[in-house]
């Protein structure tokens, strides 16, 4: 059984990443310490401890929230992202474990699982996991920080990816399963090359989706701009 102190980490993590928790949302210590039977320091330990792995930002005098989602953070996010993605892919073929290689592909099915019954909290966290075992794979003591904060606004970012809404949605959903796929084929036969190839792939499909989001196609004007009541000038009297 878990502690009060493990399972106020965990689930603290968990509700960001699914977005349970809003960007910039304030957490309280108070409430935090009585539902985890915790006094404050050690909420206050998890609070530190998940500030340093990109969670939660801690301000003086303010306490502590949600790490913020903004048009900086976005901006900052689609800059890099392709290119440590690429680089933990490069050396994830070069470093893995087969215990590594065996944690990926339980994980994956496991995600093809909740695809498969459209778990949304399931494939976010499955999800997360997988791209977190291939930055294990790498082996690289500073790369892994960078992914892991990227991953924490990837979830955020892409969390309608696995919500899908129309049948499009779904298939693009079963091409992100299919490329999971192809990352373990790739990493098991040492084809640095392909699992390259995957990560550009895999990356346009998820900023595609994340695009969709952000404007989605059905959307309308009640009027046309040129009917709207702003153009006095056109304006006809009734």
């Amino acid at each position: 059984m878990k502690s009060g102190k493990s399972s106020l980490y965990d689930d603290l993590k968990r509700q960001i990443l699914t977005m349970e928790l809003d960007p910039d949302e304030d957490l309280d210590e108070v409430s935090l310490s009585e539902k985890y039977g915790l006094s404050r320091t050690p909420v206050r330990d998890i609070f530190r401890r998940l500030a340093g792995e990109g969670y939660i930002d801690i301000r003086e005098n303010r306490g502590a929230r949600v790490i913020p989602l903004n048009h900086s953070t976005l901006r900052h996010f689609f800059l890099v992202a392709p290119m440590i993605y690429a680089a933990v892919g490069r050396l994830a073929v070069h470093n893995f474990k087969p215990k590594q290689l065996s944690d990926l592909t339980d994980t994956q099915e496991r995600f093809r699982a909740a695809s498969q019954r459209l778990d949304t909290l399931d494939m976010v966290l499955e999800n997360n996991r997988f791209h977190e075992i291939m930055g294990e794979m790498s082996g690289n003591v500073y790369l892994q920080p960078s992914l892991g904060r990227l991953l924490v606004d990837h979830a955020r970012i892409g969390h309608t990816f696995f919500h899908p809404r129309n049948d499009d949605m779904r298939q693009r959903l079963q091409l992100a399963v299919e490329h999971h796929d192809g990352f373990i084929e790739a990493i098991k036969t040492h084809d640095e090359h392909a699992v390259v190839d995957l990560v550009f792939k895999h990356w346009e499909l998820s900023r595609e989706n994340m695009e969709l989001y952000v404007v989605p196609n059905d959307m309308k004007a009640d009027l046309p701009a040129e009917l709207g009541p702003w153009r006095k000038k056109d304006a006809q009297p009734v």
